[in-house]
């Protein structure tokens, strides 16, 4: 899927297939590079909601969720505008000069302005211009990353059902997950105004990858109930073809095209020795726009689309390496950890409020988080 994001962006940053993302001039509905968004947002809630199910608390949740996600995203924007576009505007201009002191579009407010997920400025100085292939792609410097708000978004839906205690029990999950895929299908099918029920559907992609995480959250939950035939696979690839080439692939071909996933996942068993030498799909997924639009500036696409592919494949893996080893592997590792100080202000503060919020809040019934587990165990154990 991340090399699909590649391939599918090479349209409007290299110029190939008409400077349209791959896929398009087949779909009226979505390009591969949406295709393979939808697998990423399958597999994370598949995943997330098992993290969820667990017994750690909402706010070790989040923790968790944002050295995931946040570490790595802000190498890539203060690479890009520190290394990548520098170099860059040097090459069209032939000196740093005014590169770093542009009035407007500046380096030194790329980073804020876009730190949070919620991408406030797309171009570093101005720039663009001079490429052959400015109006597709070239006034924005990571064309991938804002749909990284709305993973982070999911997420946040995720803890607050495990919070509530939604997830302890599947057809609760399987209620919210259903609602979610409903929706996503009478948005596409044009089937009444969705937008109008919350602030945050009236933007379409939120439901459009909320659905097959959603979908995700199905597997996880319902993961000892769900066959995986390779029958079932093979007429879910066709049914996924049909709908990618002829309609409905946002209503019910990305639930196909998602079963696929999971049904190539559990079959090959040989492919896993891949991660061996680290994670590197999210490395690959955040710095593969920024180098594309880099290389557009010293012409890579006039090379041919093989040399460019492989060129950019190559320096895209070595950027999602050393963002693994160097910033995600490390940032996880902290994934327990919790500074002295806080430590003691939870023990002194925070926790005896929050143990008081929650007792008048969260039915320890229905609540997956560690003080229901615990309070469920004591009143078992005394009865």
């Amino acid at each position: 899927m991340a090399f699909l994001v590649i391939f599918s962006h090479a349209g409007p940053l290299g110029g190939f297939y008409g400077g349209n993302d791959l896929g398009v001039q087949i779909s009226t509905e979505q390009s591969l590079g949406g295709v393979a968004v939808a697998g990423f947002f399958f597999f994370s809630g598949f995943l997330i909601t098992q993290s969820r199910m667990g017994r750690s608390s909402i706010f070790r949740y989040f923790w968790r969720r944002a050295l995931r996600i946040f570490p790595a995203f802000w190498l890539a924007l203060l690479t890009t505008a520190f290394v990548l576009a520098p170099i860059a505007w040097w090459r069209e201009t032939g000196s740093f000069d005014g590169y770093f002191t542009a009035p407007r579009e500046s380096p030194w407010t790329y980073f804020l302005s876009n730190m949070w997920l919620e991408l406030g400025q797309r171009n570093i100085a101005e720039m663009g211009d001079s490429l052959p292939f400015a109006s597709h792609g070239g006034y924005d410097w990571n064309g991938s990353a804002w749909t990284l708000l709305y993973e982070f978004r999911a997420y946040i839906l995720v803890g607050f059902m495990g919070l509530l205690g939604l997830l302890a029990y599947r057809w609760l999950t399987t209620a919210v997950a259903s609602a979610i895929i409903i929706l996503n299908a009478m948005q596409w099918m044009g089937a009444g105004t969705v937008g109008n029920a919350w602030r945050w559907l009236s933007d379409p992609f939120m439901l459009m990858f909320l659905a097959p995480f959603a979908f995700g959250m199905l597997f996880a939950v319902w993961k000892d109930r769900i066959p995986i035939d390779d029958r079932l696979a093979i007429a879910a690839a066709l049914g996924a073809g049909a709908t990618y080439a002829f309609g409905g692939w946002n209503i019910w071909g990305t639930y196909l095209f998602s079963y696929v996933l999971m049904w190539f996942a559990v079959r090959a068993t040989r492919l896993r020795s891949w991660e061996k030498p680290g994670d590197f799909s999210y490395g690959v997924y955040i710095f593969a726009w920024p180098i594309m639009q880099f290389a557009a500036y010293f012409g890579l696409q006039d090379a041919g689309w093989l040399v460019y592919h492989v060129v950019v494949i190559v320096a895209v893996h070595i950027a999602a390496y050393l963002s693994w080893h160097l910033i995600e592997q490390p940032a996880m590792s902290l994934k327990n950890w919790t500074p002295g100080w806080l430590e003691r202000l939870y023990a002194r503060a925070i926790t005896p409020a929050w143990e008081r919020l929650m007792g008048r809040v969260v039915d320890p019934r229905f609540s997956s988080t560690p003080r229901a587990v615990r309070m469920r165990a004591e009143s078992g154990s005394g009865a």
